[in-house]
């Protein structure tokens, strides 16, 4: 975790967000993840997203099965959902949300937003062609090369 916390005091002094990540497989570091936003002009540049990039990249899987992840703070929930898509045997972080929302860092409105329905949200969503969008799940399913996931 010291690692993950010093990884985010680092990139705030050389200009970046204050987030670090790591991911640990056996006890050992397998990669490390900053907050790349604003250097990289990139909104899912997440310290965690960056981490469960790389790892997966040196590991040659899509799953982070048998691995840790360490974050400087609370994940928010695209890296929250990162982290469950990748699969790791647990998360820890240092700082919680409330700690990252004082800073300026406020996922609540994320949070609050994700139990209402995609037209009822400030950024609404709406379902097109739901019958021809239907087609890729069918060659999904049919595809005998697929990999689950």
């Amino acid at each position: 975790m010291e690692q993950a916390i010093e990884l985010a005091v680092e990139n705030v002094l050389s200009g970046g967000g204050p987030f670090g990540a790591l991911v640990v497989k056996n006890n050992e570091i397998v990669a490390t993840g900053v907050n790349l936003v604003t250097r990289n002009n990139d909104p899912t540049a997440h310290a965690e997203v960056v981490a469960i990039r790389a790892a997966c990249q040196i590991l040659g899987n899509f799953q982070l099965t048998g691995c840790e992840i360490y974050t400087s703070s609370e994940p928010c929930p695209m890296c929250l959902g990162a982290i469950y898509w990748a699969r790791p045997d647990a998360y820890y972080f240092a700082c919680n949300r409330g700690i990252a929302a004082e800073a300026g860092f406020d996922d609540a409105l994320i949070y609050s937003e994700m139990g209402l329905a995609p037209g009822q949200r400030s950024t609404p969503g709406y379902c097109v062609l739901p019958e021809a969008g239907l087609r890729v799940f069918e060659e999904w399913s049919r595809n005998p090369h697929k990999i689950p996931y």
